[in-house]
């Protein structure tokens, strides 16, 4: 273990330390595929395929999940996207009017809304102009209050993964929660820190379904720390937060190993002739590195650019608002198709 000071119970909100979760029919008698007669959890008994209550702990998915990633399956929680587990996390550690946690902006926006939602401050340590992390100044900003630090690798709305070194400063130097949202990292050359979670016992991994699995509809988020952590979240956790569609259907897509690998290799090589072909265009000042499915670029006039492409039929998402992120436009990788229109559209305006 690297982090030699972080200890979880000085962490964790008082109200959380002493909870008994909920305990569904599920939990009381797990099924080992016997025929047996279920009254137990007053189900409606004619069978359609959803009549019955889904798995709460999504046994099945985190097996399959477990295998691929390198852990154990009392290393893993799923929820209802992303969002769900990082409002657990709040809900866990971050006592409402007390604590508060760090986000580095630019970066995804829901850290913010839920810092609001759950009456937490949220501390604002914006990143350098290479959108790195200024660690001296996030550990500067840490006080007893805080509970979590946030860091998206690779960044939304930046595009560009931090470097090792800069997060693993801020691992070893800061005693509550580190949590890297990972949503992007199928796109990245870089490894994973799901890895790690056996050195660093405050280290908590975000994924999703949503970006390389192309699964954004059915709403499942991947979280992976030690066992510890997960055993807090799922004291938590909604018994059924997982509902019984979303788990057959992300079972079938992460089984589908060789199908998400060329999607992903035809989606970076998309990435790469629209980088290619934005360097044609005249009012684009700037191409930010990525490694996400995504670009991020400095024009002249992004409201212009925004309404210019609005009206070609093609949305993107105008990021100008966003601290260091002035007339800047972030533009999806999507298929070969959509990307020659969108480069089309650029030329002609």
């Amino acid at each position: 273990m690297k982090q030699l000071n972080f200890n979880i119970n000085n962490i964790i909100r008082e109200n959380v330390k002493g909870l008994k979760p909920y305990s569904s029919a599920r939990d009381e008698y797990v099924s080992d595929g016997s025929a047996m007669i279920f009254l137990d959890a007053n189900e409606n008994p004619y069978e359609n395929g959803v009549n019955r209550y889904p798995d709460p702990q999504q046994r099945s998915l985190k097996e399959v999940l477990a295998a691929q990633k390198g852990v154990d399956t009392n290393n893993i929680l799923l929820g209802n996207g992303s969002d769900e587990v990082l409002d657990l996390l709040f809900r866990a550690f971050c006592e409402p009017k007390v604590d508060n946690v760090i986000t580095l902006p630019p970066t995804y926006g829901m850290y913010n809304v839920l810092a609001n939602t759950n009456d937490v401050q949220n501390k604002k340590v914006l990143l350098n102009d290479n959108f790195e992390p200024n660690v001296s100044k996030i550990l500067d900003t840490v006080d007893q209050q805080t509970k979590i630090i946030f860091l998206c690798s690779p960044n939304n709305p930046t595009g560009n993964s931090f470097s090792e070194d800069s997060i693993a400063q801020i691992l070893e130097n800061f005693k509550g929660l580190v949590v890297i949202d990972e949503a992007y990292i199928d796109f990245s050359s870089k490894k994973s820190w799901i890895l790690k979670i056996s050195e660093y016992p405050n280290l908590v991994i975000t994924q999703t379904l949503s970006k390389a699995y192309g699964m954004a509809g059915i709403r499942l988020g991947l979280c992976y720390a030690s066992e510890e952590i997960i055993n807090i979240l799922n004291k938590i956790k909604p018994p059924y937060n997982v509902n019984e569609l979303t788990q057959k259907r992300a079972l079938d897509r992460v089984k589908d190993v060789n199908k998400i690998k060329e999607e992903v290799a035809n989606i970076l090589k998309e990435r790469d002739f629209m980088i290619d072909s934005l360097e044609d265009i005249q009012f684009v000042k700037e191409i930010y590195k990525t490694d996400a499915n995504f670009v991020l670029i400095q024009v002249d006039n992004a409201n212009v650019r925004y309404d210019q492409l609005l009206k070609q039929g093609i949305v993107i998402r105008n990021r100008t608002t966003q601290p260091l992120c002035e007339n800047t436009l972030r533009l999806t990788v999507g298929t070969n198709q959509e990307n020659k229109k969108l480069i089309e559209a650029l030329k002609s305006i």
